[in-house]
């Protein structure tokens, strides 16, 4: 199978820096709304059989936290700059209004954030239609201190999980979520530790996630062989993940920095998971 976007404009294919056809895995360098805005013109009845989002949180407001053991800036960058709350939200709804165009009838998506966005995010779902299933609760067992001693030291993120309407009949591994949490019921609070050095090793995006964290969300909500869409791919942890379960993966990012990371971390999970389907 390959992912070749023609619409009549000039092909997305030449914005694919990275693919592998044997596995379903294709990285493509262009902004995710024309992106998406062209998918949608090509496939109207959905694409994708689950979608991870972990947008701009609207953090980087020159705030302080911990690394290292030394006090350092909260800027993460021009891309996660806030415009006001208003602004802030129809960006929010402008994107996830394109996500939900794009899930399969069936499938659902899963958005990550902090406070500073994740009320934004639950809010445009219900104002465009969707289902909210879940919230979970992502517990950091090591979290940076809270410098100023104001505040609860800030230690979760939120990731909702939700269907593209009410009537979707979405995916749910049941069984094998409650294999992996010691034959019971797995609840909405995971305490998964931050990614490791060697989730680092090329580099590392300044919202990371743990492979961990998105192995279990896709096991959970897919199946193998599905095709699953990041377009806010950052360093590309889900496309790992995906590798590494047996799914096929889509990816967009915008930054260069992190393509060329994302890039380095897709080859060598390629390379450690399936070496005999290596075709780059």
């Amino acid at each position: 199978m390959t992912f070749m976007v023609m619409d009549g404009t000039e092909p997305l294919s030449n914005q694919c820096v990275f693919r592998n056809d044997s596995l379903g895995i294709w990285l493509y360098h262009v902004n995710c709304f024309d992106f998406m805005d062209r998918l949608i013109r090509i496939y109207p009845e959905g694409k994708f059989d689950m979608i991870f989002c972990d947008p701009p949180y609207f953090l980087s407001n020159g705030g302080i936290t911990c690394h290292g053991g030394k006090m350092v800036v909260v800027d993460k960058g021009d891309w996660d700059r806030s415009s006001g709350p208003e602004i802030n939200h129809e960006f929010n709804k402008s994107w996830l209004s394109r996500c939900k165009a794009l899930l399969k009838e069936n499938a659902t998506i899963w958005v990550s954030g902090t406070h500073h966005v994740i009320y934004s995010v639950g809010f445009a779902m219900q104002q465009l239609g969707m289902k909210i299933l879940n919230d979970i609760t992502w517990e950091k067992p090591n979290p940076p201190p809270n410098l100023s001693c104001r505040y609860f030291t800030h230690s979760t993120e939120t990731i909702i999980w939700a269907a593209k309407n009410s009537k979707s009949r979405h995916t749910f591994n049941y069984e094998k979520m409650r294999a992996i949490n010691g034959n019971k019921q797995m609840k909405t609070v995971w305490r998964i530790p931050a990614p490791s050095a060697e989730e680092k090793i090329f580099g590392k995006h300044p919202t990371q996630k743990p492979i961990a964290l998105l192995e279990r969300i896709i096991i959970a909500s897919t199946n193998e062989g599905d095709l699953i869409f990041d377009p806010f791919a950052g360093s590309s942890t889900t496309g790992v993940a995906a590798i590494r379960t047996g799914r096929r993966f889509v990816g967009v990012e915008i930054e260069p920095e992190f393509i060329n990371l994302s890039i380095r971390r897709l080859k060598i999970a390629i390379e450690q998971q399936q070496p005999q389907l290596l075709t780059y």
